[in-house]
């Protein structure tokens, strides 16, 4: 079966050594982990370190790693080192940069960055950046051709920007590292309302089989064995779930079931 990750956004307002706690007690083999280098500090990565040495759990990824006004390339190396000293196998990037010529050049200084590391780079398409589908993104990883550099994909945007499973199913099986799960309501936002685009992301994902996307189709569709980070944002978990190791549960559980039923 897949190994599974508790994604940092199922657990936003809690650190990251928290998330780390409750992935293990509910039974993820990995976590994400938020690293905002604005707040960020020694002291967490100490708490985060002994957090993962005491569990076992494996880092899936850190993010996110966002081109936009206001983030800098310190920023963003901050993040990947904080990823680099935990362990981290990835880092999730987006660029909100309409220039896919700029968002190419970043993308490879970031690969420079971790060059001789196993650590990958995924950009992450999506109508919530301005990198809206897996051709556009496939474009980008194209152009900067680095071993570093992946493609991140998320069923709820791979929905949401009408990319065709078969695209995914096509794609050179190194550019896809780990992957996002969650299902989501068939109703789709329209593209050109933000709010609405960030509602539907933020807050109204749905548990693993219990939505409207052809989850099995995009299932199929990528490697076998592929680690899956559950990036499942619900304000219904959040409300419904205060308790962290509860919320995360909630998640682990109704992910495997799924699992097990495509083994």
């Amino acid at each position: 079966m897949n190994p599974i990750g508790l994604a940092s956004g199922v657990l936003p307002e809690f650190d990251a050594a928290t998330v780390v706690r409750a992935a293990h007690a509910a039974g993820f083999e990995l976590a994400g982990l938020w690293v905002d280098p604005a707040e960020w500090s020694p002291a967490q990565t100490t708490a985060t370190r002994q957090a993962l040495a005491e569990t076992g759990i494996g880092v899936i990824d850190v993010e996110v790693l966002w081109l936009r006004d206001g983030a800098t390339m310190d920023d963003h190396k901050a993040i990947l080192d904080v990823g680099l000293e935990l362990g981290a196998a990835n880092a999730l990037c987006v660029s909100s940069d309409p220039d896919h010529g700029r968002t190419a050049d970043w993308l490879a200084q970031l690969c420079r960055h971790v060059e001789g590391t196993s650590l990958r780079i995924n950009l992450e398409f999506g109508w919530f950046s301005a990198v809206h589908d897996l051709a556009e993104a496939k474009a980008i990883v194209e152009k900067v051709d680095h071993e570093r550099a992946a493609i991140l994909i998320d069923p709820i945007h791979v929905d949401r920007s009408h990319t065709p499973v078969a695209q995914i199913a096509s794609l050179d099986r190194s550019l896809i590292s780990y992957a996002q799960f969650c299902d989501a309501l068939a109703e789709r936002p329209d593209v050109h309302d933000w709010d609405a685009v960030i509602v539907d992301a933020v807050d109204l994902r749905q548990q693993t089989g219990e939505g409207a996307l052809d989850l099995d189709a995009i299932y199929r569709a990528l490697p076998d064995d592929l680690p899956l980070s559950i990036e499942l944002r619900s304000a219904a978990l959040r409300e419904g779930f205060p308790d962290p190791v509860d919320r995360a549960s909630a998640v682990a559980q109704a992910t495997r079931q799924w699992l097990e039923t495509r083994r």
